[in-house]
């Protein structure tokens, strides 16, 4: 069984430097977006109900976001999923 649970999607840890680049901007966005919209990230925190160190690395580029969080980040932040990913 333990080679199955091995074989299951599984994201490759070294992803093409254009992939580390879009990570990048969409964290700007999301932490442009909250800046201008006057949000700390402990206000975006309460508001999505998403753990701080994960908006933190999601914010820094460090790590892929969960489509679940991108929908609530978006609603917290009034705009639709595609303005933040565009």
């Amino acid at each position: 069984m333990g080679s199955r649970r091995s074989q299951r999607c599984r994201v490759p840890h070294e992803q093409p430097p254009w992939v580390h680049e879009r990570r990048r901007t969409l964290g700007r966005r999301i932490r442009d977006q909250r800046i201008h919209r006057g949000h700390t990230q402990e206000a975006l925190v309460e508001m999505t109900d998403i753990d701080r160190r994960t908006l933190q690395r999601i914010e820094a580029g460090e790590s892929d976001p969960r489509y679940g969080d991108l929908l609530r980040i978006a609603e917290a932040l009034g705009l639709d999923v595609a303005d933040l990913v565009r």
